[in-house]
């Protein structure tokens, strides 16, 4: 049976468009306060208008969760501002895909400093609130959803280096999750398939063109399918622990 989450604090990374936009408003109706973070400040005030407008109370932060110091920062300001952290989202990402050879050194820079460094950073900055609300909540539990990818469990030609940040999400959050289950923090791993999102918009052209052939015929699911999962696992009971959660379109044989 769901739990609703009222009385709780929710922070959502990455939370200007696509999945996070989806789960902080999935959340906020579940009844947790929600403080959203992201770069673009505008779609960040666009959606805590739209939270509002459901009734839901948010907090806006415009962060770039690769500074290790914004993180912590974000972090801080969260529990100031709203009193507590019960739930992370660990969500923000950056998906540049293509051969290796001959790429971008700069694009590879990128996933590792927004895929891997800045979800370490919240990771850091979170664990001490996430433990505090575990022992003092009335649910007596909390959550930490790190959102990796398909990618995370299988390596493809020309998605390297995707495939090595979300492989490393992986493995970080099964070692976390083993560390802090028993102090009853949940450390969960969501693995998306193809999703209807902006995340294919920041590829080079060519690469684009190669995903439409690639991805063309399939019905992708939607961020709110998602955001649909990462509620289900922050609902569960107490003695109830999503650890991972695989989620492909029905028409994806890959």
């Amino acid at each position: 049976m769901a739990e609703r989450l009222d009385g709780t604090v929710a922070l959502v990374t990455g939370a200007s468009s696509g999945i996070g936009a989806a789960s902080a408003l999935s959340l906020a109706d579940q009844g947790a306060v929600v403080a959203i973070a992201a770069r673009r400040k505008d779609r960040l005030d666009a959606l805590a208008a739209q939270i509002e407008g459901h009734g839901g109370t948010v907090a806006v932060f415009e962060t770039d969760v690769t500074d290790q110091q914004q993180a912590a920062d974000l972090v801080e300001r969260t529990v100031a501002q709203l009193g507590r952290l019960d739930t992370l989202v660990n969500n923000a990402g950056v998906m540049l895909l293509g051969p290796a050879v001959g790429a971008p050194l700069d694009e590879w820079q990128r996933m590792i400093e927004l895929n891997v460094l800045g979800l370490l950073y919240c990771a850091h900055a979170a664990l001490p609130h996430l433990l505090s609300a575990a022992d003092d909540s009335p649910r007596r539990v909390a959550d930490m959803v790190n959102i990796s990818s398909v990618a995370g469990r299988v390596a493809r030609n020309g998605s390297g280096v995707y495939n090595a940040t979300k492989h490393g999400v992986g493995a970080f959050s099964e070692s976390l999750r083993q560390e802090v289950t028993k102090r009853h923090v949940r450390i969960s791993l969501v693995e998306p398939g193809a999703t209807e999102t902006e995340l294919a918009s920041h590829n080079r052209p060519e690469v684009q063109e190669g995903m439409r052939q690639r991805f063309g015929a399939i019905e992708r699911m939607q961020a709110e399918d998602i955001a649909d999962a990462i509620t289900y696992i922050v609902t569960r009971p107490r003695h109830v622990a999503v650890n991972e959660m695989l989620i492909r379109p029905t028409e994806q044989d890959y």
